[in-house]
């Protein structure tokens, strides 16, 4: 269904299914006229109060309404937060191609194999565009933490659009440089529209380049005089490989640990972008071979995820490898904010083994962050001069200082726009402004193979069951209604039954005479006295207020 009527037939509009008031979830739509682009289709992880849900992916409704309109996916770059919900897209929506270009075309490959679903993946050159009616897109080489990340820059009837990606300034990188040239020379022809990475807009100073963090890891390998286990992003190949280079320089051999990981280095190693031999990787089934000196453990675990790498050596549950005394973990990573108190536990657990932790800290930089600081939002707000600026990829007060940020560097207040997922910029070449209609733009839960099945309601019996338990109860009755069997009282998250024998006695024979006072016509009715009896049985004797689950069994009902 088309949203839009025949006044707003010629405006160009801008929406966002995700990527604003959250750090994740990035997909952001560009439509004129028949035709619509799409730049990323990501994932979001959970909160720890959205109890069960494995992702949170966009809302994919309007593109499925619109598919006629797509001319394609382009790809700013392989993290899981722009590439992680192509597998769901492409279930419910017709993509005619994906574009994307080095590192993310393997990781993207290799993602679909994985759930059997096919595609044209177009590998797009740097330096060529990708013509359609009415748009003409390209790629803006820039910095992140991982290879082949690029800005999208969108040609429209109305003037360019540059959507950045994540990105930041790094000027002794380690790997390919940002393309500067182009940077300079959109600038000077003048950009439209400017949507620009938010997600470091409140740190200030000028972020760690990627070369100062790759002497610090030379520097450590050569002052560790035991095993190095070093955990970082799975992702991050540039610094995957620093650690690679500097174990072999120091006679390390790398034990690889942890799927992702595994995956990311196979890949990695096949393109090119780790420099490594067989000869230097070890299993985890080899380290008893060699002495701790001449071992490195790279690993996953840097957010103290519960089933990840790390956080299992660091429980004692990991087959192959134990903390020993003389180990170096390193945390070769930043927390994910909402996350510091699994990476705490992680690095306490560690500490109470005796090994030596170390973690990001002025003194001791071992990780760089991906995304700009203000001071460099900056400095690209300056390079492009954009007409309209759209801060993105950020919770609302990432936003908001970001935008604060582009007034200061001569932006247009009126020009700027904070915009929520769902709203839809409209700009012609009278203007820009933010329609009143909104796009479905509602997060769609994941759990398991269940995808938006799962709602409000399910979430907060959940959040209930957490806090309260739950209380089963099974009722035999015979043909009188009378109990003919001891009830049975199963008990999750409530009380344990062992140590409160009495009150799950006292539950039964409550159970027991409920049913010797009161007779029922049908099984529902049966079912929904008792849950409510018990409840403030319960609730009288014990002071807790669980969930009440029931079900009465009988072998026929009288009429």
């Amino acid at each position: 269904m088309d949203i839009f009527t025949s006044s707003q037939r010629d405006e160009l509009k801008i929406f966002a299914l995700g990527g604003l008031y959250e750090v994740g979830k990035n997909m952001y739509c560009f439509e004129y006229k028949d035709e619509l682009i799409i730049v990323d289709a990501g994932i979001l992880f959970p909160d720890d109060d959205l109890f069960g849900i494995d992702y949170i992916i966009p809302n994919f409704d309007y593109l499925k309404e619109n598919e006629s309109k797509i001319k394609g996916l382009f790809i700013t770059h392989g993290h899981e937060d722009h590439i992680g919900g192509i597998p769901y897209l492409l279930k419910q929506v017709r993509i005619p191609k994906i574009y994307a270009n080095g590192l993310a075309v393997e990781l993207i490959k290799k993602k679909l194999e994985d759930t059997g679903t096919k595609i044209h993946i177009y590998e797009m050159d740097e330096l060529e565009s990708i013509k359609t009616k009415y748009f003409n897109v390209s790629l803006l080489r820039i910095m992140h933490s991982i290879p082949d990340a690029f800005g999208i820059v969108i040609g429209t009837p109305y003037g360019d659009i540059v959507e950045t990606g994540d990105f930041k300034f790094d000027f002794t990188p380690i790997g390919k440089d940002a393309n500067y040239q182009k940077l300079c020379s959109l600038g000077q022809k003048g950009v439209l529209l400017l949507m620009s990475d938010s997600t470091n807009s409140k740190v200030k100073e000028l972020s760690t380049s990627e070369k100062v963090v790759a002497e610090n890891i030379k520097d450590l390998f050569r002052e560790v005089k035991g095993r190095v286990i070093i955990a970082t992003f799975a992702s991050n190949v540039n610094r995957i490989n620093q650690i690679v280079e500097s174990s072999i320089k120091e006679g390390r051999k790398v034990c690889v640990v942890g799927r992702s990981m595994e995956h990311i280095i196979q890949i990695g190693r096949e393109g090119g972008y780790i420099n490594a031999g067989d000869e230097h990787f070890i299993s985890d089934k080899e380290l008893g071979h060699y002495p701790p000196d001449q071992i490195t453990v790279i690993c996953t675990g840097t957010q103290g995820e519960p089933m990840a790498a790390l956080t299992r050596i660091a429980n004692g549950m990991h087959k192959q490898i134990k903390i020993e005394k003389d180990d170096t973990i390193v945390f070769s990573s930043s927390a994910i904010p909402g996350n510091s108190t699994g990476i705490d536990e992680v690095i306490n657990q560690l500490c109470r083994q005796n090994a030596n932790v170390v973690v990001q800290s002025t003194f001791n930089d071992v990780h760089a962050s991906g995304h700009a600081t203000s001071y460099e939002q900056k400095i690209l707000l300056k390079l492009l001069r954009p007409k309209y600026f759209m801060p993105m990829h950020g919770e609302y007060y990432m936003l908001k200082t970001h935008a604060k940020s582009a007034v200061d560097c001569g932006v247009n207040p009126k020009n700027i726009f904070v915009l929520q997922n769902g709203n839809i910029l409209s700009i012609t070449n009278l203007g820009a402004r933010v329609l009143s209609k909104k796009i479905n733009a509602k997060d769609v839960l994941i759990d398991g193979t269940d995808i938006g099945g799962i709602n409000a309601e399910i979430i907060e019996e959940r959040r209930v069951l957490s806090q309260r338990g739950m209380v089963s109860i099974v009722a035999f009755l015979n043909q009188e209604g009378k109990v003919s069997l001891r009830p049975t009282v199963i008990s999750k998250g409530f009380l344990f039954a062992k140590d409160n024998e009495q009150i799950f006695r006292g539950i039964e024979n409550y159970v027991i005479e409920f049913f010797n006072e009161n007779k029922f016509t049908s099984k529902e009715k049966a079912e929904e006295a008792l849950s409510d009896s018990v409840f403030e049985y319960i609730s009288k004797e014990t002071k807790h207020k669980p969930l009440i689950y029931t079900s009465v069994k009988k072998v026929e009902w009288a009429k």
